[in-house]
């Protein structure tokens, strides 16, 4: 397989760790070319990768302006800035890999989606969880007959209380006017896993849903509105105090700590602390997306399920049952269990996850190193294939959660 270049387009968390895959894989992937507008992001992939300055840019459209640079772009820019660069470089002829979700709205969505078709380049959502050892063995289960024909299953997607508070409270995902809703942002991961898992279309969605928790009537009396300033900074479960210094503390320099800060010094985070989104206080943002939400499904085949994403849980999970005529499938991101109404229980295989957001080999369960090993060879090949979805399965996942967003507002 040949060595194929890649362009980087937003040098943030996700573009960075999407890059490192080249570097453990030099003989599949060189990236030779980044574009962001902070000087400290992009500079850090171009001395990573030694990418020459001619290849260094503030602006996508900066990079659009030279010859063709690459086989493939990263577009890993924010939620809303999906549209343009992905049209823009599908008609220079890159093939595509854009972070979830696609865009913020269900017509650029379908734009994106004729836009890399007419242009015939390979493309590629970052819904890693497609690529992850865990799925791809839920999904064999599944399709196994093992507990007969699938009738109904549950879903559940435990955000993590500190990573609400960290990224859909005080972070870029808190308003959905400027990013967009809970149910696309974050969980626009599970309406495509769920399809992938069942491997049918989903027909009715209805949803409920609200912002119960982060708001101001919920601030405790007397607290302030920065955590460093605040009374209740060393007991309170959300103190972003407690927090992020912790994580200094312990030499957790990595997600989630390195978002809101370059210098990973004290006087670094506290200074961000004091003075960035970070520090607020988590009844005194100016988030508005839910907290909690339900969601009801029918796929054909008559497949009913339900799915609930809660920011309230200590650990950052996704948990599933799928029931069907002959037995039930059980898991919980490490294990899977298969019980037969006949033979009684057995576990099937473990997963270790211990790794997730350490590296690009743990990221999300193995799914950021699986996502980018596929579509590398989808690339080299010339086989959209390789990614195991058309863009137009990619798109489903996004319909859906524009749905049951519409949904929750109208039932709210």
């Amino acid at each position: 397989m040949k060595q194929v270049t890649i362009a980087i387009v937003g040098a943030g968390s996700r573009g960075t760790g999407y890059a490192k895959y080249a570097l453990a894989h030099p003989e599949e992937a060189k990236v030779v070319a980044v574009a962001d507008p902070d000087d400290f992001r992009r500079n850090r992939i171009a001395e990573a990768h030694h990418i020459p300055p001619e290849n260094v840019f503030r602006t996508y459209q900066e990079m659009l302006s030279r010859p063709k640079l690459a086989d493939a772009v990263i577009i890993a820019t924010q939620d809303k800035m999906h549209l343009e660069p992905t049209v823009a470089f599908a008609a220079k002829k890159y093939d595509i890999l854009l972070e979830k979700p696609m865009a913020t709205s269900a017509e650029e969505c379908i734009k994106i989606c004729k836009a890399v078709k007419d242009a015939g380049v390979i493309f590629g959502v970052c819904f890693v969880l497609r690529y992850t050892p865990y799925f791809r063995k839920l999904r064999e289960l599944i399709h196994s007959g093992v507990i007969g024909e699938l009738v109904t299953f549950r879903h559940i997607e435990k955000v993590g209380f500190w990573h609400q508070a960290h990224s859909f409270v005080r972070g870029n995902w808190r308003n959905s006017v400027e990013s967009s809703p809970m149910i696309l942002a974050k969980c626009s991961h599970d309406m495509d896993i769920l399809n992938f898992l069942i491997g049918k279309k989903c027909l009715q969605i209805s949803s409920f849903g609200s912002l119960k928790y982060f708001k101001r009537k919920n601030q405790p009396e007397g607290a302030a509105d920065r955590c460093m300033q605040c009374k209740y900074a060393d007991e309170c479960i959300y103190s972003a105090k407690s927090f992020y210094l912790g994580r200094l503390h312990r030499n957790q320099l990595l997600w989630p700590l390195n978002v809101i800060t370059n210098d990973l010094t004290e006087t670094g985070v506290i200074s961000a602390l004091e003075n960035g989104p970070y520090g607020r206080c988590v009844f005194a943002c100016d988030n508005d997306v839910v907290d909690n939400q339900v969601l009801n499904f029918v796929y054909e085949g008559g497949i009913t399920g339900n799915m609930t994403m809660t920011a309230f849980s200590q650990e950052v999970a996704r948990e599933s049952e799928f029931r069907g005529t002959h037995g039930v499938i059980k898991g919980d991101g490490k294990n899977l269990t298969v019980t037969r109404f006949k033979d009684g229980e057995e576990i099937v295989e473990h997963y270790d996850t211990a790794l997730a957001n350490q590296s690009l080999a743990g990221g999300h369960g193995g799914g950021d190193a699986g996502l980018m090993k596929d579509f590398i060879s989808a690339v080299a090949n010339q086989d959209q294939s390789c990614l195991g979805a058309t863009p137009e399965e990619m798109l489903d996942g996004h319909l859906m959660a524009f749905d049951a967003e519409e949904s929750r507002i109208k039932n709210s």
